[in-house]
């Protein structure tokens, strides 16, 4: 018999009844130090009192008027994005996913606005392998990996997806058929894998050369996350498009499309919408969010906190080259890249009170919230570090 709840997720037997900070305290009354943080989307920890308080605060007054009315929450959280960003103007979603959606229309209609009568639009999309943008039948289609796609076709067409950090291959493909090219500053489901900054200042380069739109996708590795308010600023480059989610709600489903006013030319009445998108409850969390994490003293602290993680992973690696082979990623949007097979290990990290997040490579992401103190971070070091001990003793135990 099928369960009431669709089987598509493989989960963990814990059923968490309270988050503080970055615990998780399960039904049995165990604590969790979480380093997963719902998968980089509780970047203020769990249960934050200034996210409670404004969460209270607007439930008490309003929850839903749709987007056929003026929307106060939404448009202080689209002005403050304006002024934080490289952006025009914001369409706000309930996910990535759904970001994901509108990016492909946007640059699509882009394209069809200024197509020479006659001939056909630009319409390609290029992403990279090992990119993640969501599990709709255009993100599968964009992402192009067998594991996502297998039994889903056919899929959409217009998508061509090309090997990671290949200039030849993306100067091949790159021609006056593509609309956009969408990539991951970091990736995260493909096993924590930055993009250099040079790349990035290239790819930036040769979408100005050809015209296609430069999308990023900084769903995981936005808000915060790598110390800056986006990953691409460390580059110092400006996309057209933007996709964000997960940490702008703190936890309430939110997500959001930035964009230029070149790149949204095409998106007139009537061209987007959406039921839920900009509500009053997500949006006023999500500029309590904002206001918290693009405040250049809170951005410092994740920069400082990133240091000492790094610093006290990269000594675990080289005290444990038997379960770990290298730390990657920037500020606290960290993986390790594991020797030993990374789902024992989040097993093992389990059983000492740790919550990890495993991804491709064999990698472990470690996703805090920005929150974490010192004392959390070396707190779950040393649990990972008994993880790492209890996992390769196993077998040996076993023999």
């Amino acid at each position: 018999m099928i369960s009431s709840v669709l089987p598509t997720y493989s989960r963990a037997p814990l059923s968490f009844v309270k988050g503080e900070g970055s615990w998780l305290i399960e039904a049995d009354g165990r604590r969790f130090l979480d380093l997963g943080s719902g998968i980089a989307v509780n970047a203020l920890g769990h249960a934050n009192p200034a996210l409670v308080e404004v969460l209270t605060e607007q439930a008490q007054n309003l929850w839903h008027v749709s987007n056929l009315y003026q929307i106060p929450q939404q448009q202080a959280l689209a002005d403050l994005l304006v002024d934080q960003t490289f952006a025009d103007t914001v369409f706000f979603t309930n996910s990535g996913t759904e970001a994901l959606e509108l990016v492909i229309k946007m640059a699509r209609k882009y394209w069809y606005d200024r197509a020479p009568e006659g001939e056909t639009p630009r319409h390609k999309i290029l992403s990279f392998e090992g990119s993640f943008h969501g599990r709709s039948t255009a993100a599968i289609a964009a992402a192009g990996s067998e594991k996502m796609t297998k039994g889903f076709g056919p899929l959409m067409p217009g998508f061509e997806t090309l090997p990671w950090g290949d200039s030849a291959a993306l100067a091949a493909a790159l021609d006056d058929s593509v609309a956009a090219v969408i990539v991951e500053p970091i990736q995260g489901e493909g096993g924590i894998r930055p993009l250099p900054e040079a790349e990035l200042k290239a790819l930036r380069a040769a979408c100005d050369k050809t015209g296609a739109l430069l999308v990023l996708d900084e769903v995981q590795c936005g808000m915060g996350r790598t110390g800056r308010l986006f990953a691409h600023e460390w580059a110092g480059i400006i996309p057209d498009i933007m996709m964000v989610a997960k940490g702008i709600g703190g936890g309430f489903p939110l997500g959001a499309v930035l964009a230029t006013a070149e790149a949204a030319s095409g998106m007139g009445v009537g061209t987007h919408g959406s039921t839920y998108g900009g509500n009053p409850l997500g949006c006023a969390v999500g500029l309590k969010v904002t206001q918290i994490i693009s405040d250049p003293a809170f951005l410092d602290e994740v920069n400082r906190k990133a240091g000492l993680l790094r610093q006290k992973l990269e000594g675990l690696v080289a005290a444990h080259p038997e379960a770990f082979e290298e730390v990657r990623g920037s500020g606290l949007m960290l993986g390790i890249k594991c020797r030993a097979p990374n789902t024992e290990l989040v097993l093992a990290a389990r059983d000492a009170g740790l919550l990890l997040v495993p991804a491709a490579d064999n990698v472990l992401r470690l996703l805090p919230a920005l929150t974490i103190s010192d004392d959390e971070i070396a707190e779950a070091v040393t649990r990972l570090e008994a993880a790492a001990t209890a996992q390769t003793a196993a077998p040996k135990a076993a023999g």
